[in-house]
Formats: C-alpha cells, sequence, structure tokens
C-alpha cells in the first residue's frame, strides 16, 4: 500500500512542477515577449502621448471630461468614476426606480445646456465596464452647439470635427473616441492647451 501511495506520488509531484514552471512562468513571459514585439502600444496600454512626450490618457480607457469646452463622456460607475481598478457597471435595470432617479439629473443637465429632443442614451446611462472611451455620433453631435459657443467657433466645424473622427465598427455602431475628438477640437480651435490633457 505504501509503495503503491509513493510511486503514485513522485509523478503527481513532477507534473505539478512541471505545468507550475510552464504555466507560471514560460508562458506569461513567452506571451509578454510576443505582445512587447508585434504589438508594443497595445501591450503597454494603447497611451496616448502629447507633443512633449507626456502621457495624457489612453485610447481604450475612457476619463472624465467635465470642463464644457470639451466633449463629455458618458457617465461611468466604476469606483468614482473611471477607476481602472473599480471596472464595473451599475446592473440596474429599465424597471429599476434607482436607475431613473440616476438618470434625471444628467437629462436636466442636457436640457439645460439646450440639448432638444431625445437625449441620446449614452450621454444618461454608464456601460458594463464603466471605461467606454467612446461616445455614439449622436452623442457627440448633441454637444456640439455647447462646445461651439463656448469655444467661439462655428458649429458647422464642431459638427465637421466629429463627422471626421467617427468611426465605422465590424461588429457594433459607428464611435467616436473622446480622448482623441478632444485633442483634435484643441488643435481645430488653436486653444494653447492643444497638447495638455483635457478636463
Amino acid at each position: 500500500m505504501g509503495k503503491d501511495f509513493s510511486s503514485a506520488l513522485r509523478p503527481a509531484i513532477v507534473m505539478t512542477i512541471l505545468f507550475a514552471v510552464l504555466l507560471g512562468l514560460v508562458y506569461p513571459l513567452a506571451m509578454t515577449g510576443i505582445g512587447q514585439t508585434l504589438f508594443p502600444a497595445q501591450a503597454n496600454g494603447s497611451l496616448v502621448r502629447d507633443a512633449r512626450g507626456t502621457v495624457v490618457g489612453s485610447s481604450v480607457l475612457g476619463q472624465a471630461f467635465t470642463a464644457d469646452r470639451y466633449f463629455q463622456t458618458r457617465p461611468s460607475a466604476a469606483g468614482k468614476g473611471y477607476d481602472g481598478l473599480a471596472s464595473s457597471g451599475s446592473n440596474l435595470g429599465p424597471a429599476s426606480q434607482a436607475l431613473v432617479d440616476r438618470v434625471k439629473p444628467d437629462v436636466a443637465k442636457r436640457r439645460a445646456e439646450g440639448v432638444p429632443g431625445p437625449v441620446p442614451v449614452d450621454l444618461v446611462t454608464a456601460s458594463g465596464s464603466g471605461l467606454d472611451p467612446d461616445l455614439s455620433p449622436a452623442a457627440a453631435l448633441t454637444q456640439a452647439p455647447r462646445i461651439a459657443r463656448v469655444r467661439g467657433v462655428p458649429v458647422d466645424r464642431v459638427r465637421t470635427l466629429v463627422a471626421d473622427a467617427t468611426q465605422a465598427s465590424i461588429l457594433g455602431d459607428a464611435h467616436v473616441n473622446v480622448l482623441a475628438l478632444n485633442r483634435a477640437l484643441d488643435t481645430l480651435s488653436g486653444a494653447s492647451t492643444a497638447g495638455a490633457r483635457p478636463r
């Protein structure tokens, strides 16, 4: 009995050590090496840098833009908002009174900005991750009159900027990256904050 146990134990220990080395060390190092070699930008977070080389954000992670002179992102349920360590949605369904109560102030804010008609849903609801970097073109265009008024530029120039920044999607709807749009907006208006991180 003891001999059978010890003869069965040895291969189990060897296999455990072998797979721990292969899957805990060799595989992660190989994937890191491949990622850094073939896709270095993506492997390092798809970081966006200004003209001075300072990181101003990521093209795949949203951030809160609060100034009226910028396109504002959709609300975030991740931590205190766009917290990468607390990525999550609100998990509130369409029949939830808590969702209705949370959305009402955002709708009122958009109405105060002069948004007529239906408010695009992505301006008042959070995404599933809470880190969505994109808006629908409709949500961006809804903000164009406010931005044009604050910046003192023709609204058609802002709308053209949105159209130029709109990206088609193979699997989903067209979208606009908010960070890229705001950086282009600073360039369009010749603002001194063109390289700065928009807020």
